[in-house]
C-alpha cells in the first residue's frame, strides 16, 4: 500500500495487488497480454535467410496461425496466451476485417518499421481491473495501399507518412471506439467488456463490430496429446462454452444491443466458429489440415462465403458478429454499444445492463482513487492526465512471451524441418532459453519484443504503481532460463547476444528503493538474489569487454545505434580496438551501482562489507584507467582542450587516435557517481578499514578519483566519481550550452555544434561522417528506425538527471554552475536537474498557445475535442523541436516520464499552473478535500428494442472527448428508483469507508502541506536522498 504521512491506507486496487502478491486471488491471470503485432517477430521466423519481415508478412497474419504468440485489438488473455479475446471492425469499405493493427515493416519504411494507425492507451490498472483503450477507425476505405507506397518512394531525409496525414480523418469521417474491460470486485476471473463506438462524421454510417474470443494453437506442432485440443461450442442463442485443459470452463455471454434508431430493433449478434488453423490452400496452393481455417471471418463477412464457417458451431475461434447498418448506419454524434461478459458461470437469459454499467464506473472510479493516491500533489490537470496515459501505456505494453530455443531452431514434429542452417543464422549460443511469461514490452507494436536495457528503465515508473511487477522484471534476466551460462544478460531476440548498457544493478537498487519509499516495504531477498546474478554478469563484463585487462572498455553497440563514426558492433575498418568513453563510463557506473547495494546487504549481512570492499577498490581502478596512463601521462579519453570525453581507437602502446565527436558518449561518465554517508561508513568496520586503507597506501589512486577524502561534502558524504570538480564544470559547460546539447526539451544526443562541424574520415576508400541530425536518422545503420545523432531521449536524460542530484547531494549550494551557458543565471546542481526535468515535461505539456511540442504543430492532434487530451509516447524526439519521433507507443522508457512528473509536477512551470506554491496549495485544498463520494444514478433496465440503451441517448453518458460518466448523483430526486444496497457498487455508501477516507484524507493534506512546505524552502532536491544512495536510518 503506498504509505503517506506515515500512514497505510489500502484503496481497492491495492487491496487486490495485495491479494495477488499472497496469492489468495489471482488478480494478474487475465490482462491485456495480447501482442499488438506477432508478425514479422524473429520468434515466428522459419525462414533460411533469417528476413523475418518477408517471412511472416501483415498479409500473411489473416490465415496464418502462429507459432509462438497472438496479436490484436485492445487484447486480453490469460498469463500464458492460452486463450485470448480481442475485437475486429468492419466498415463496409475496407476488403477485410480490422482485425489487427497494421504498420510497414523495417524494409517498407523510409525510417524503418512503424505503425501506421492512431490508437491510444487511455487506462489501464496494475491488476488490469480496468482497462480503457481507443481506436480511431477510418469510415472511409483505410488506406493500406497509399501509406505502402507514399513511404517507399520517400527519402530518410523526409518525414514518415503516417495515418493522419492521409487525409482519412478529414471531416471528422471516422469512429471513436472506446473498448473497456473490467473485472468483478470479487472475482478475478469474470471479466466484462464494453464496446462504445461513436460516429464523429457528419452523416449516418455502418459499422460492424466482431469481439473475438480463439485459442492460441498448441495443437499443429506435434508436440501435444490431439485430445487435449480445446474447443468453443455454442450453448444458446447469445452464449458460447469454452473448454481448455489447463484453463478449465468459461463462457462467452453476450447481450443485445441496443439499435441505431429511436423505433429500432435491438442487434442480435450472430455466433460465428472456425478453427485457428493455417489457411494452406489460400496461401500455398495446397490441401488444407482442416475444412474450417483462420481467415474464415473475413471471408465470410466480407466476402460473404455463407461456407466459410462451422455450421455446426464449434471450433477453436469464435465471434461474435454485430450489424449496425440499419438503414444508413449509426447516426452522426450517436454510438453503438456493445456488452459481454467471459464467465466462470452460466447464466441463463439476458445480461442486466445497468449493473454491467455499474460495475465497469465502480472499477474506472477506484481507477481514479489509486492513480490520485499514487501522486496526491497539487499539478496542472495537464500533467496529471500526462502520468496516468504514461503508466497506462506501461501496463498495456505488458505482452505474453513465449520462446524454447530448441523447439525454435529445430523445428516441430508436426511441421516440415526448417532448413538445417537456420539456426546458425542468429542466436546459436542461447540453446538453454526457455521463455514463457509475461514482459514488459519497450513498444506495443514496433518492438513486441522484450530489450535488456529497456526494460531496466521499464521498472523505475512500474515499481510506483507495481513493485512486485517490477521486481519480476529484473528476477526473470538473471534467472538461468535468461541469462547465460557465462553471465551476460539476453539483449533482444534479433541477436541476444548483442551488448545492452549494464542498468540492471542500477534499476535494481531503484526499484528496491521506491517500494521501500512509497509502500513502506524492504525486500531484501529481492535485492540479495538479484545482486548475486549480477555478480556473475559484473564478471562477464569484466572479462569479455576489457580486451587488454587494463580497466578500460569495449562494448559494441551499447544500445546507442547510430551514435558513432562506425558501427560499433563490427571490426573497426581502421584495425585497432574502440575504447569507449561510454562503456568505460557504465562499467564504473554498474561498479558504484553494485557497492551501493553490497552496502545496503551489508546494514543486515555483515559478510557484504567485503563485497563492497571490492567494488570500491575496482572502481578506483577502472576510474583511473579511465584518466590516466600506467606510466603517468594523461589518458587518452578526456581531451582538456574540448573539456570533454571522447571515444578513441587504439592499435596498442602509445598508439590511439581520439574520435572528437561530442556525443553522449562523453556525458556518459557523468553517471559513474556516488556518495557515501558517513554514517553509513561508521556502521560498517570492515568495509571504513579497507576504504582507509587504500586512502593511505594508495593515495595517488584516490585523490585523483575521490572528491578527497579529506575533503567532505555536504553532511560530510564522501563523493566517488568519475569526473572532479574541475572536469563536472567543463562538460557541464557544454551540456547546458544552448548551442550544443541543451535544448527547449533535454538534452541531445549529439552536440548541435556538429550541424556546422561534422565529423569525417575516410578510411580504404571509405567515407564516413557523423553530423548533427535531430530528426528521423538519415543513416541506415541498425535498421535506421532510431537515431541517437541529435533526438532527446528520455533514458539517458533521466541518468544525467540522478547524477546531478548526486553531485548536488555532496556539493550542496556551494557549486553553481551558469545554465543556459552564457545566460549570466547561475544554479545549483539541484537547481539545475529540476531545470532539466521541468524541459522534459515540455515535450508533452501545452504551450501557451494549447499546442503540445510533441505533436510537431498538427492542428487536429492539438486543438481538436476528440484528439487533443491523447497523448503518443514516442521513442525519442526531436533535438530542436521536439517532434515525438519512431516508435509512437514507447511507454516503455519514455514512459519515465510519469516518475519525472511524480518527482518534480509540483512546480513543473506551466501557463496552467498557479505560480506559487502557496496557491497551488489552495486551489489543491479546495477542490480536492472537500470532495465526497460521486455517486451516478441507477437507471432501469429496459428491453425495449428503442434508443434510451443507447449511450448517445443517455442523460448521463457524456459523450464529449475525454469526459466520464455525469455523476452528480441529481437523477435520483427524479427518476423514481432507489439506490441499490449492492455492496461495491458505485450507488453504494458504507460509512466506516467513509470515515476511513475522511482520515486518511487528513494525513494527505498534511503530506502535501509538508510537501508544499519543502518547495517553498528550496528543499525539494533533498527529497531524493532515500531514493538514491545507502542510508543508515533505512529510509
Amino acid at each position: 500500500m503506498v504509505v503517506v504521512d506515515h500512514v497505510e491506507y489500502l484503496c481497492e486496487e491495492e487491496k487486490r495487488l495485495k491479494e495477488d502478491k499472497e496469492r489468495k486471488r489471482y488478480w494478474k491471470r487475465w490482462g491485456s497480454y495480447v501482442a499488438e503485432r506477432q508478425w514479422a517477430t524473429v520468434r515466428e521466423d522459419y525462414s533460411g535467410d533469417g528476413d523475418a519481415w518477408s517471412h511472416f508478412s501483415h498479409e500473411h497474419a489473416r490465415s496464418r496461425a502462429y507459432r509462438w504468440g497472438e496479436d490484436g485489438i485492445a487484447g486480453v488473455s490469460d498469463t500464458h496466451g492460452l486463450q485470448n479475446i480481442a475485437f475486429a471492425f468492419w466498415n463496409e469499405k475496407d476488403d477485410f476485417l480490422k482485425e489487427r493493427l497494421f504498420g510497414l515493416s523495417n524494409p517498407q519504411g523510409n525510417h524503418g518499421e512503424s505503425i501506421k494507425e492512431a490508437h491510444f492507451h487511455l487506462d489501464n490498472t496494475p491488476t488490469h481491473s480496468y482497462m480503457k483503450f481507443l481506436y480511431k477507425y477510418p469510415q472511409r476505405k483505410f488506406p493500406y495501399e497509399d501509406l505502402t507506397k507514399e513511404n517507399a518512394q520517400r527519402s530518410r531525409l523526409e518525414r514518415e507518412y503516417n495515418l493522419i496525414d492521409t487525409g482519412c480523418f478529414d471531416d471528422d469521417r471516422y469512429w471513436d471506439i472506446f473498448i473497456e474491460t473490467a473485472k468483478e470486485a470479487d472475482d478475478a476471473e469474470e471479466l466484462l467488456f464494453r464496446v462504445t463506438a461513436y460516429n464523429r462524421g457528419p452523416e449516418p454510417a455502418p459499422l460492424h463490430i466482431i469481439p473475438h474470443v480463439w485459442f492460441r494453437n498448441t495443437w499443429a506442432w506435434g508436440r501435444e496429446d490431439p485430445k487435449k485440443k480445446p474447443v468453443i461450442r455454442q450453448v444458446s442463442p447469445t452464449t458460447a462454452q469454452t473448454k481448455h485443459w489447463k484453463l478449465g470452463q468459461r463462457y462467452f455471454q453476450l447481450s443485445p444491443s441496443p439499435g441505431i434508431g429511436p423505433n429500432s430493433d435491438d442487434v442480435e449478434p450472430e455466433m460465428i466458429f472456425t478453427e485457428n488453423d493455417t489457411n494452406y490452400e489460400g496461401l500455398y496452393k495446397t490441401e488444407n489440415k482442416t475444412q474450417y481455417v483462420k481467415d474464415a471471418f473475413h471471408r465470410y463477412i466480407v466476402d460473404e462465403d455463407r461456407k466459410a464457417i462451422n455450421p455446426r458451431k464449434f471450433g477453436t475461434k469464435s465471434a461474435a458478429w454485430y450489424r449496425f447498418d440499419e438503414g444508413d448506419g449509426v447516426p452522426p454524434g450517436e454510438c453503438a454499444v456493445v456488452r459481454f461478459r467471459f464467465s466462470r458461470k452460466y447464466v441463463e437469459g439476458y445480461l442486466d445492463e445497468a449493473l454491467f454499467d455499474d460495475i465497469i464506473e465502480q472499477r474506472r472510479q477506484e481507477a481514479d482513487d489509486f492513480y490520485w493516491r499514487i501522486s496526491p500533489l497539487p499539478m496542472a490537470d495537464d500533467l496529471k492526465n500526462i502520468q496516468r496515459q504514461a503508466l497506462s501505456g506501461m501496463l498495456w505494453c505488458k505482452q505474453y512471451y513465449n520462446f524454447v530455443w530448441d523447439e525454435w531452431a529445430n523445428g516441430d514434429p508436426g511441421m516440415p524441418p526448417p532448413p538445417p542452417h537456420r539456426k546458425n543464422i542468429r542466436n546459436k549460443q542461447w540453446r538453454h532459453m526457455h521463455l514463457d511469461d509475461i514482459l514488459s514490452m519497450p513498444d506495443s507494436w514496433e518492438y513486441p519484443f522484450f530489450a535488456a536495457w529497456d526494460t531496466a528503465f521499464h521498472c523505475i515508473p512500474l515499481a510506483m504503481i507495481d513493485p512486485e511487477f517490477a521486481k519480476k522484471q529484473l528476477d526473470l534476466f538473471t534467472r538461468e532460463w535468461y541469462m547465460h551460462p557465462n553471465g551476460q544478460l539476453p539483449a533482444y531476440e534479433w541477436n541476444f547476444g548483442d551488448v545492452n548498457p549494464p542498468v540492471h544493478a542500477w534499476a535494481t537498487f531503484r526499484t528496491f528503493k521506491i517500494e521501500r519509499k512509497m509502500y513502506g516495504r524492504e525486500d531484501l531477498d529481492f535485492l540479495e538474489r538479484v545482486f548475486q546474478k549480477l555478480l556473475l554478469n559484473f564478471t562477464w563484463w569484466v572479462n569479455r569487454k576489457d580486451f587488454e585487462g587494463k580497466n578500460v572498455f569495449e562494448g559494441g553497440f551499447l544500445g546507442l545505434d547510430n551514435i558513432g563514426l562506425f558501427n560499433r558492433s563490427d571490426p573497426l575498418p581502421t584495425g585497432g580496438v574502440l575504447e569507449q568513453a561510454d562503456s568505460t563510463g557504465w562499467m564504473a557506473f554498474y561498479c558504484l551501482c553494485m557497492l551501493n547495494i553490497s552496502l545496503e546487504l551489508a546494514k543486515h549481512r555483515r559478510t557484504y562489507e567485503d563485497i563492497a570492499s571490492k567494488f570500491f577498490e575496482h572502481f578506483i581502478l577502472i576510474s583511473d584507467a579511465m584518466q590516466y596512463r600506467s606510466d603517468g601521462e594523461e589518458k587518452s579519453l578526456w581531451n582538456d582542450e574540448d573539456g570533454f570525453y571522447y571515444d578513441a581507437i587504439s592499435w596498442g602502446g602509445p598508439w590511439s587516435h581520439q574520435m572528437r565527436v561530442r556525443s553522449l558518449v562523453g556525458l556518459i561518465p557523468l553517471y559513474a557517481t556516488l556518495t557515501l554517508e558517513p554514517e553509513v561508513v561508521n556502521k560498517l568496520p570492515e568495509f571504513k578499514k579497507r576504504m582507509e586503507w587504500v586512502i593511505q597506501n594508495k593515495s595517488d589512486l584516490a585523490e585523483r578519483n575521490i572528491a578527497s577524502m579529506r575533503r567532505r561534502g555536504k553532511g560530510q558524504r564522501i563523493l566517488l566519481a568519475l569526473c572532479s570538480e574541475d572536469r563536472l564544470v567543463k562538460i557541464l559547460r557544454r551540456m547546458l550550452d544552448e548551442s550544443e546539447f541543451l535544448s527547449d526539451h533535454g538534452i541531445r544526443s549529439l552536440s548541435k555544434y556538429h550541424k556546422d562541424n561534422p565529423v569525417s574520415m575516410d578510411v580504404n576508400g571509405q567515407h564516413f561522417s557523423v553530423s548533427y541530425v535531430p530528426g528521423d536518422s538519415d543513416s541506415a545503420l541498425f535498421g535506421g528506425n532510431s537515431n541517437w545523432r541529435g533526438p532527446i531521449w528520455l533514458a539517458v536524460n533521466f541518468l544525467l538527471i540522478e547524477s546531478l542530484l548526486r553531485f548536488y547531494m555532496f556539493y550542496g549550494d556551494k557549486l553553481k554552475v551558469e545554465c543556459p551557458t552564457g545566460s549570466g543565471d547561475f544554479m545549483h546542481l539541484g537547481h539545475i536537474a529540476e531545470e532539466i526535468q521541468h524541459r522534459l515535461q515540455h515535450l508533452f505539456t501545452r504551450g501557451d498557445d494549447g499546442s503540445r511540442a510533441i505533436n510537431a504543430g498538427n492542428e487536429m492532434l492539438d486543438y481538436d475535442d476528440y484528439w487533443k487530451e491523447h497523448l503518443w509516447f514516442h521513442e525519442f524526439f526531436d533535438g530542436d523541436t521536439g517532434r515525438g519521433l519512431g516508435a509512437s507507443h514507447q511507454c516503455g522508457w519514455t514512459g519515465l516520464i510519469a516518475k519525472i512528473i511524480h518527482d518534480s509536477g509540483i512546480n513543473c512551470r506551466l501557463p496552467q499552473t498557479p505560480r506559487t506554491p502557496t496557491a497551488a496549495a489552495s486551489h489543491y485544498f479546495d477542490d480536492t478535500f472537500s470532495r465526497t463520494k460521486r455517486r451516478p444514478s441507477r437507471h432501469h433496465l429496459r428491453r425495449s428494442s428503442t434508443g434510451a440503451r443507447s449511450m448517445g441517448a443517455r442523460s448521463d453518458w457524456d459523450s464529449t472527448p475525454g469526459s466520464a460518466l455525469d455523476t452528480n448523483g441529481d437523477a435520483d430526486e427524479h427518476d423514481g428508483f432507489s439506490r441499490t444496497s449492492r455492496a461495491g457498487s458505485t450507488s453504494y455508501f458504507d460509512p466506516e469507508s467513509a470515515r476511513l477516507e475522511q482520515e486518511v484524507n487528513q494525513h494527505v493534506a498534511h503530506y502535501v502541506s509538508d510537501q508544499l512546505q519543502r518547495v517553498r524552502s528550496g528543499e525539494a532536491a533533498t527529497e531524493y536522498d532515500d531514493e538514491l544512495e545507502t542510508q543508515v536510518d533505512g529510509s
